[in-house]
């Protein structure tokens, strides 16, 4: 095997790491006598130990270096080089699939910078300007490159352009992507006259991902993404990873309870009429209904955030407001078992003589909905509010807005999905490729950080490392079951110290439960079972307790589900201009570095564009044989597909909002008021600067000016000049000199000058000049106090 030179090498072996699942690197080489490079080695890049730099030991970050042994020995000689010796076995996992993820093979070339830099300058943020690049490429697998490779570039990305015919046209768009893969869903629901009324949708990867992931759900409609302000409305679970996954959406044009259940129905026949456990939503009173027709075996739960921010509306008037939300806050989060909420609840009632307060008795008569003591008998995955259906919408900010179509929407839809993907598979590498070292030498702890992905993994360890908070009150027994109570010192409620907790043991089967219920919220084990865990001296815990909901060393049936691109609605002109597109990318890649070269080009160029004009000038007409034969595969479908019913659809009816139409979630009274109180904020805080900036240089020019009249003054003229704070003491102590008569009048320009000068003649006794500069800075602040203008 003959190479050219390094270059070549390192081409060759990237390429055989890529194929069977590593990323290779430079190890070592060596220098003969003519300064040559003589001998190479190339090594698997998981080679070595890694260094922990990190000076705090739990805040350690995971390594990627096993030692791996993998390499090959390359030596020059006269031909070029030959492989010497090599060593193919690695002592870690290979993964074909995602070395495109690695630092080696993620290289941004010329001409991407270029269109990322041209993009910038036109003002596109960073989302949309990568976006063009993976529809340019279709899609994220063909991309060299990730999003943040290009932040160091660009930031700005582009908005969608508007369309018309929004119904037919997503109609259109539903049928190609079924046509695509037979696992897309979509129904429509119209009214009387053929208009649009609610649509839903869900694509081949979001229905594989809800076998897995479809127990516990959130549905959110608060967020509007369309000119026709229909709510989008997304069933968002959490993955392995703990990252929100899609799981269908749709866009409605009501909040009734017939709109729901249509949305729910449809839902549930896309999944196979499986229905979910457990489901977090708001406290709408429509969507509580369908749900309890649509899914009455569902454990349906509001979202905690969504009431707790009401308090400060609820209660705005109540000289104890401040108090009110602490305590109620501290009832909420503090009561661990039904009965203590009870009871902290009525005296929380009873002190503030809210015993007829209509929000509270309606919260309290619904309390199985939303109190977590009473929630937390089932399995919720770790989400306790529509947060997960929000930062769905999050993905969302960059695509869509308040003017966007629906078609528009399904197809950034695509898109968005394809980015949270993308997230999805970065850290399947991050757990796949490295991993966390153990805080401790148990191996209990071994045995989650080998099958927990990082994120879940990091959660545990959270746990176990505050075990140490955790001390021993008691302990009972009664046959094979153990009770203790474990003391939790400084890490309960807000105004609690301590809290008590209760852990029962089973001798027979290692079962740990407590009371607090964590584990069976989050499926994760508690800092209060792992304390009695180890007091047991249990090395492994029960298989029950490792969740393989939470697992990376299980190959997920919906990550196999390709993401679809709508490749079909390419017009054979685009895809031959990026055909040719993409071969003149190459050949300025390789040119773009010789001048020589760059003219070559230029040349051939120009030589074929002169050949292509004549042509058109014989032919009369640059138009194909064929043109009036369909060459697009789609069209065809197009015309099929779509019935004559199909065509007539009409777009949703607008409603109409006062003022501009929101392009994010609604915000409630308290958050506009809080936002407008920051932005009055920021106005004043920037009108004083901009007034002490005036003033100071009024001072400055004033200072320069004097200085040059009295040369003969201690302080040196530069200095005052500079600023008007230094040698002020000094000049102010020497009598009724001309200096100080014009320092007297630019005291009343400068709050702190101003502080100095009054304060010398309160103290005739003490001389101002004995005061050090810090001294004066202390004065003048507290002067700024006083006005009520200091920070």
């Amino acid at each position: 095997m003959l190479f050219g030179s390094i270059d070549d090498i390192m081409g060759y072996f990237t390429r055989y790491g890529n194929k069977k699942g590593f990323a290779v690197a430079k190890r070592t080489s060596r220098k003969g006598n003519d300064g040559e490079v003589e001998s190479l080695t190339v090594a698997c890049n998981r080679a070595g130990k890694q260094k922990n730099k990190a000076s705090n030991s739990l805040k350690a970050q995971p390594q990627s270096k096993t030692g791996c042994k993998a390499h090959f020995n390359m030596i020059r000689c006269l031909n070029g080089w030959i492989l010497k010796s090599m060593e193919l076995d690695h002592n870690h996992g290979l993964s074909p699939s995602k070395t495109r993820f690695y630092k080696c093979n993620r290289v941004l070339k010329p001409h991407v910078k270029r269109q990322l830099e041209l993009n910038a300058k036109a003002g596109i943020k960073m989302n949309k300007n990568f976006n063009s690049l993976v529809v340019e490429a279709r899609g994220h697998e063909n991309l060299p490159f990730l999003e943040k490779d290009c932040r160091n570039h660009m930031d700005k990305v582009k908005r969608l352009e508007l369309g018309e015919g929004d119904a037919v046209a997503m109609n259109k768009y539903f049928l190609k992507m079924q046509a695509d893969n037979s696992n897309f869903f979509y129904m429509m629901d119209f009214i009387e006259d053929g208009r649009l009324k609610n649509v839903f949708w869900a694509d081949a990867r979001s229905r594989e991902a809800f076998k897995e992931f479809g127990d516990v759900v959130t549905f959110d409609t608060t967020y509007l993404v369309n000119k026709y302000s229909m709510p989008f409305a997304p069933f968002v679970g959490v993955n392995y990873h703990g990252q929100s996954i899609l799981l269908g959406c749709g866009l409605i044009s009501g909040k009734d309870t017939d709109t729901f259940k249509w949305l729910f129905e449809s839902w549930l026949t896309c999944m196979s009429r499986v229905p979910p456990s457990a489901i977090i939503t708001d406290q709408d009173k429509a969507m509580k209904k369908a749900i309890q027709i649509v899914f009455p075996k569902a454990r349906h739960r509001w979202c905690l955030w969504h009431i707790l921010k009401k308090i400060p509306e609820k209660f705005k008037g109540y000289r104890e407001y401040k108090s009110i939300k602490f305590c109620l806050k501290n009832v909420v989060y503090d009561s661990l078992t039904k009965e203590e909420f009870e009871e902290r609840w009525g005296r929380f009632l009873e002190k503030y003589y809210l015993e007829s307060h209509e929000w509270l008795l309606e919260l309290y008569n619904e309390r199985y909905y939303w109190v977590p003591t009473f929630v937390k008998d089932t399995f919720w995955a770790g989400m306790s509010t529509t947060q997960w259906s929000e930062s769905i919408n999050a993905f969302f900010d960059g695509y869509v807005h308040h003017q966007t179509t629906l078609k528009e929407f399904v197809e950034q839809y695509d898109k968005a999905l394809a980015k949270n993907v993308v997230n999805e598979n970065t850290e399947d590498l991050n757990s796949f490729q490295s991993s966390i070292p153990c805080f401790t030498h148990y191996a209990m702890e071994k045995q989650f950080q080998s099958v927990y992905t990082t994120a879940k993994y990091k959660e545990f360890r959270k746990e176990l490392l505050g075990k140490v908070c955790c001390n021993f009150s008691s302990c009972k027994e009664d046959g094979a079951i153990s009770e203790y109570e474990i003391r939790e010192d400084g890490a309960f409620g807000e105004n609690s110290q301590h809290a008590t907790f209760l852990v029962y043991f089973n001798k027979d089967t290692n079962e740990v439960n407590c009371n607090c219920r964590f584990f069976e919220f989050r499926g994760i084990l508690c800092r209060h079972q792992i304390t009695v865990l180890f007091h047991m001296k249990i090395d492994q815990v029960p298989n029950k307790y490792i969740l393989k909901r939470w697992s990376k060393n299980i190959m997920r049936s919906h990550t196999k589900v390709r993401i679809n691109y709508d490749n079909r609605l390419v017009k054979p002109e685009t895809q031959r201009f990026d055909k040719m597109y993409k071969v003149f990318n190459e050949v300025a890649d390789l040119a773009v570095d010789s001048e020589d070269k760059c003219e070559k080009v230029v040349a051939r160029i120009l030589k074929l564009k002169g050949e292509f004009k004549q042509e058109k000038l014989v032919c009369g007409s640059n138009e194909p044989i064929s043109a009036g034969i369909p060459t697009d595969s789609t069209s065809c479908v197009d015309d099929l597909a779509i019935s004559k019913e199909t065509k007539n659809i009409l777009d949703p009816v607008v409603v109409r909002q006062k003022g501009r139409p929101p392009s994010k979630r609604k915000q409630s009274i308290v958050e506009k008021v809080v936002r407008k109180k920051e932005e009055r904020k920021k106005k004043k805080k920037k009108k004083t600067k901009e007034l002490e900036l005036q003033q100071s240089q009024q001072i400055g020019k004033e200072s320069y000016e004097e200085s040059l009249m009295w040369p003969n003054i201690n302080c040196p003229p530069n200095i005052i000049g500079m600023s008007p704070y230094y040698g002020l003491p000094n000049m102010l102590q020497g009598g009724n000199s001309p200096f100080q008569s014009s320092m007297i009048r630019q005291v009343d320009n400068s709050p702190l000058q101003k502080a100095c000068y009054d304060l010398s003649n309160e103290h005739p006794s003490n001389s101002i000049g004995k005061f050090g500069t810090n001294d004066v800075t202390k004065v003048g602040n507290r002067k700024l106090h006083e006005d009520g203008r200091g920070n």
